[in-house]
């Protein structure tokens, strides 16, 4: 294969238009896919990496299914089901064939995406919130594609490999053996450029001297090392939707830091700012003001 040959096979992956990735991201999503590893992206929370998940598949014309991982979630979940309580109750109230144990087998994220006919994404959300057994309680499935389904002896054979998407906030280190098995992302925090990318594919119709205000606001807000949580990205776009419906005007934004629990939630934080605004703090009106990423 020729080197032109093996760059566009390599290049599956460019995007959507409702997403703004960066190359490097493109670049993970295709190493995964060309590598047949499980992609793992982490970065703070709000910075897309469940949606990432959403537009590979419309990317790559998949279906999705989803995992999304719990402090309770087990291996298992993700494979298969017994559901032993409807066995129970068919056989107490006469109904369905008890007798057939495969009809109360209910297939998991996992089983469901290893029996489809057709190639899909999964995406598994949030590993970091199960136990620190989790990641390498699913290691084997995720490496041999199949698994056994131990009340019937069946196996369940992966007929197309997924490309496997797999999220963490980072909330607890991950086994070495189960990194060793990914390809690895870290979703940095937009810069102000890509931000302006952003709010455009959500708020195409935002006025520039509005978006200016609004960025401005925002960063400040990311720079202050007094907040416990900063606002992300999803929140950023929430409160460009409350700005937008309420009339606010660039003027307004200059003065006033209003709709502050878009961006702020939690109490602590809020007060925070509410203090140093009762303080006559003076907000900043330009990027220029700012110190760090959202400084021009």
């Amino acid at each position: 294969m020729s080197n032109a040959a093996a760059a566009e096979s390599f290049g599956q992956f460019e995007g959507t238009s409702g997403y703004i990735a960066s190359r490097s991201l493109i670049d993970a999503v295709n190493c995964s896919l060309a590598l047949e590893r499980p992609l793992l992206v982490k970065g703070e929370p709000g910075t897309g990496k469940t949606l990432l998940a959403h537009h590979v598949a419309e990317g790559l014309g998949m279906e999705m299914d989803s995992w999304h991982i719990k402090s309770t979630s087990k291996a298992e979940d993700g494979l298969y089901v017994y559901d032993t309580v409807q066995r129970l109750n068919d056989a107490r109230f006469g109904d369905g064939n008890v007798g057939d144990i495969r009809s109360y087998i209910r297939l998991g994220p996992l089983g469901r995406v290893f029996s489809s006919e057709k190639r899909q994404v999964l995406l598994i959300d949030e590993i970091d919130k199960a136990d620190l057994e989790f990641p390498n309680d699913i290691l084997r499935e995720l490496d041999e594609m199949q698994f056994t389904v131990m009340e019937t002896g069946d196996e369940v054979k992966a007929k197309q490999r997924p490309m496997v998407i797999i999220t963490s906030n980072n909330e607890k280190e991950l086994p070495d053996a189960f990194l060793r098995r990914c390809v690895f992302h870290f979703i940095e925090f937009p810069d102000v450029d890509q931000m302006r990318d952003i709010v455009d594919v959500h708020h195409p119709q935002v006025e520039k001297a509005l978006l200016e205000q609004v960025l401005t606001k925002f960063y400040w807000l990311r720079e202050q090392k007094e907040l416990r949580k900063k606002p992300s990205t999803s929140e950023l776009i929430d409160w460009i939707t409350a700005l937008l419906r309420a009339g606010v005007n660039p003027r307004q934004l200059e003065a006033e830091l209003p709709f502050m629990g878009a961006l702020l939630k939690n109490e602590q934080d809020t007060k925070v700012i509410s203090q140093y605004l009762d303080r006559d703090g003076k907000l900043p009106t330009s990027l220029d003001e700012l110190k760090g990423p959202g400084r021009r």
